[in-house]
């Protein structure tokens, strides 16, 4: 079913609405003939009058304004010098003395002035007049839109996209760090054995940690700041990364905010137990850094597909976490009972 858009009385656009709530709106008298309606699939704002039919509208039928030939043989005779004057079809009958329809966009007269300027009410761009087609609701990632509500990330859909993209770092720094090692032991008389056991020397342990730190650098900043706004773990769980007023955070903010998560991690993870108490759920690396951490459909065209729930994704990868934290509790028990029992 198709969506329609309409003009109303303040020259707003309203809509999507379907085509019997518009003939709803047409019987009751709320909008009119006149009244320009819109579309998929139309290439221009119409009257509603010519949509009657596709709508099965009842409209009153179109009067013609009938000039007589003697009035319209003086008219001629007027503006015949006259190069400017607009010419108007004289076939022996009946003429609508109403303009001609032009060609392209239809310009209702009262606005045409604003709209050639490339501007209408007060000064804005021409596209943003409620006579150009609705954009599609296509989700770019970068137009942010205020006003609407705002749901921010819990702490518990933050655990989860850490335990996600702590994993993926985990695995990609590793290969990565192996193979830089790997290298740089060969050209070393190196063994992997010793890599392996971290006997290496000092130079490829550095390497190591440097590898490891950019990776992880790069991933956390690169994706923040992409267009997407969310590491592979947010956008598993629908959430993602802004400045306090909505805006994408740039490349070199994604860095200063990694930094600041390591700076959490440092305080005993107290920073991260911020984001559990704080209005806007937002963590010391949050505010150091001016961010926010909300649902992936805050500051967009719907606000409405917010979710404030955990979601499948959330509770999954909460419970196989805690899964595994009480299987290396049991499993550091038993260790620590082999290791007493040993030395009695």
């Amino acid at each position: 079913m198709n969506e329609w858009y309409y003009v109303d009385a303040a020259q707003q656009r309203q809509g999507p609405i379907d085509a019997p709530g518009l003939a709803a709106l047409h019987r009751s008298g709320q909008i009119a003939d006149d009244t320009l309606v819109w579309r998929d699939g139309m290439d221009q704002w119409q009257p509603l009058a010519g949509r009657a039919i596709e709508l099965e509208l009842e409209t009153a039928p179109a009067t013609a304004v009938v000039a007589p030939a003697a009035a319209l043989s003086t008219a001629e005779t007027e503006t015949a010098g006259d190069n400017t004057a607009e010419e108007r079809p004289l076939t022996g009958r009946a003429v609508f003395t109403a303009h001609e329809p032009r060609q392209g966009q239809y310009v209702p007269p009262q606005l045409e002035p604003a709209l050639t300027a490339g501007t209408a009410y007060g000064g804005g761009s021409a596209v943003d007049a409620p006579y150009a087609p609705p954009q599609a609701p296509v989700n770019t990632g970068t137009r942010v839109v205020t006003g609407g509500e705002v749901v921010y990330a819990g702490f518990w859909k933050r655990v989860a996209a850490s335990l996600i993209d702590g994993v993926v770092v985990g695995i990609g720094g590793s290969i990565l760090s192996f193979i830089v090692m790997a290298l740089l032991g060969l050209g070393m008389s190196v063994s992997f054995a010793d890599i392996a056991m971290g006997t290496a020397p000092i130079v490829l342990q550095l390497a190591n940690y440097a590898v490891s730190m950019a990776v992880a650098v790069a991933y956390f900043a690169g994706f923040h700041a992409s267009r997407s706004q969310a590491t592979l773990g947010k956008m598993a769980v629908g959430i993602k990364v802004v400045r306090s007023n909505g805006e994408p955070i740039s490349l070199a903010r994604g860095v200063g905010r990694y930094f600041g998560y390591l700076l959490s991690y440092l305080l005993l993870l107290i920073g991260y137990l911020m984001a559990a108490f704080t209005e806007r759920k937002q963590a010391l690396h949050d505010f150091i850094c001016d961010t926010l951490v909300v649902d992936k459909w805050a500051y967009t065209d719907h606000p409405e597909w917010q979710r404030r729930e955990l979601g499948v994704v959330t509770i999954v990868v909460l419970v196989l976490g805690g899964l595994l934290l009480l299987g290396l509790i049991v499993m550091m028990i038993a260790v620590f009972g082999i290791l007493f029992a040993s030395f009695r």
